[in-house]
């Protein structure tokens, strides 16, 4: 074991997925070393305590994880679980958490960030529960990091990673996983695959699109081996340091070839997609595009179709940016619905309380309580037993539900590599004026609330301030602005656009046209052309 005398290195503060930096920063002298010391610090150090290591394969992922094994162990672990190859998805590892009773886990991803030497990496603690580490354990990790003077790294071999089976570093026990085995065999447990394997040997085609990204195992495993599609049907299956050059952003943007065969001439019945860690999905039928909002709402509605949620839903919840889609089913069926900040870890203490079963982010993130993560290719499996208990195809699906409860016409539009200094002060203007904007009209919508989101959690008391902008109108229309925590350079603008029409006409138009008096709307609040200089966004999803 050796002690490495360093000192705090700036910028190590985690957050709304833990720390994201360029590749080439982590892997500088001593600044992985420096963080990894600062979560077993932050938790209380590591002396006797198990873990779960593993990460999506990005550029850089093999030998992180090798120097976090050898300082867990320096560190006085009794034992780490780590997935083959150093992989594992984000959800996959959570469930390994729980599974294994683990004190946590140590996950390498930077998510639906670009990945290769010139690109992103990123580092996050999973609590206990197999969540993402709450604020409270995130602000000891940051003041630990700004307190560095020493790390504990034991000098020894690289454990193989490339077989399943026990091994030894130093005096810790080391368990290499296969990655996907567990998670597959749960799967089983929630989903009706006989059902799904009759429909897909009956004649319907799927289309996975893993984006080389970790999910691809996954997908091969689960889709052809368990559930009979034919082979060929996961593309983009193998998992690649640099995703193969793709932006793994599982969008309408990014994933270009998938939306492509999705509206070509001899199109599958169902397409879907994952991003670089697993843990997002889009859900796209024969020219058909779900929305996140949209997903969220019918799998409320017809979540009792698969049998682990035979019983019913205990309650939901969405992110504040989330349509309100989600609602009006919570409403119609009796369930507490929760309104949240961005960030899978607001989910975590009302799953563990009992009070939601459901949760869901509108940038393509949705989940239950089998982990305590989004899950992408769970979600695409229970849109496939939705499909088979139904026999119905995605937009007679969509079509039946906007009938039943309203369209909430939603969309994102994302202004990236922005001026921080200048995105900033376009929102510190719109905060002075917020009090004045309710009984103002714009583009025809009266302004009935405006405000920055604040959350009490309803489980144990504590606060979240400053998450975000809101400009609610008097027919329920909604604008919401936030800076994003999930990027590397820059800053990017997420505009939230939502209106609500209750049917039954005007529920087939197109979203950027329907929204089309709440995108002028907003511009003319907020400014946003004349302060960003931009006057599109550079993604709409």
């Amino acid at each position: 074991m050796t002690t490495v005398t360093t000192e705090p290195i700036p910028g190590q503060k985690p957050g709304t997925s833990g720390l994201r930096k360029k590749t080439h920063v982590f892997m500088q002298r001593h600044y992985l070393e420096n963080f990894v010391q600062a979560i077993f610090d932050a938790i209380g150090g590591a002396g006797g305590k198990t873990f779960v290591v593993g990460g999506d394969g990005r550029y850089f992922n093999d030998r992180a994880c090798q120097v976090i094994l050898r300082m867990a162990a320096a560190n006085g672990a009794a034992k780490c679980f780590v997935g083959q190859g150093g992989i594992l998805s984000t959800p996959a590892a959570s469930h390994l958490i729980r599974r294994n009773g683990t004190d946590g886990g140590i996950i390498l991803s930077a998510s639906h960030n670009p990945g290769g030497p010139d690109e992103d990496f990123g580092i996050k603690f999973n609590t206990p529960n197999g969540g993402p580490a709450p604020e409270s354990v995130t602000s000891k990790m940051h003041a630990a990091a700004n307190e560095m003077r020493e790390y504990r790294i034991l000098e020894d071999h690289d454990v193989d990673l490339s077989r399943a089976g026990p091994a030894q570093v130093g005096d810790m026990a080391v368990e290499v996983v296969d990655p996907v085995a567990d998670y597959a065999d749960l799967m089983e447990t929630l989903f009706d695959f006989d059902a799904i394997r009759a429909m897909i040997s009956g004649g319907f085609r799927i289309r996975f699109d893993a984006m080389c990204a970790v999910t691809g195992p996954y997908a091969v495993e689960i889709l052809e081996n368990r559930l009979g599609a034919p082979g060929g049907t996961v593309v983009n299956r193998q998992p690649l340091p640099d995703f193969g050059g793709m932006h793994p952003d599982p969008n309408p943007v990014w994933a270009k070839m998938l939306m492509d065969e999705m509206w070509g001439a001899n199109a599958p019945d169902f397409g879907a997609a994952s991003d670089g860690d697993g843990d997002r999905n889009m859900i796209l039928g024969r020219e058909t595009y779900v929305s996140p909002s949209d997903s969220l709402a019918v799998i409320a509605a017809n979540a009792h179709l698969a049998p682990g949620y035979a019983a019913g839903l205990k309650g939901v919840a969405r992110s504040m940016p989330t349509s309100g889609a989600v609602d009006r089913v919570a409403q119609a069926k009796g369930l507490e619905c929760f309104e949240t900040p961005t960030g899978w870890k607001f989910f975590g203490n009302l799953m563990d309380a009992g009070r939601v079963s459901l949760c869901g982010e509108e940038s393509f993130g949705t989940g239950s309580d089998h982990v305590r993560e989004k899950d992408g290719l769970w979600a695409v499996l229970m849109w496939l037993n939705i499909l088979a208990a139904r026999g119905q195809g995605v937009a007679e699906v969509l079509a039946s539900h906007f009938a039943q409860y309203g369209r909430n016409y939603y969309s994102r539009h994302d202004f990236e590599g922005l001026e921080v200094e200048k995105a900033e002060a376009m929102l510190g203007k719109l905060a002075a004026k917020l009090e004045d904007l309710p009984g103002k009209e714009f583009e025809g919508l009266e302004v009935t609330t405006a405000d920055i989101f604040a959350y009490t959690d309803p489980v144990d008391g504590s606060v979240a301030e400053g998450q975000g902008f809101r400009i609610i109108f008097l027919d329920g229309s909604r604008i919401v602005m936030r800076l994003s925590g999930t990027g590397t350079s820059g800053a990017t603008l997420r505009l939230y656009l939502e209106r609500y029409m209750p049917g039954p006409d005007g529920l087939d138009r197109d979203p950027q046209d329907a929204l089309g008096p709440v995108i002028r709307a907003a511009d003319e609040i907020a400014g946003i052309a004349a302060h960003l200089d931009r006057t599109t966004p550079d993604v709409v999803t």
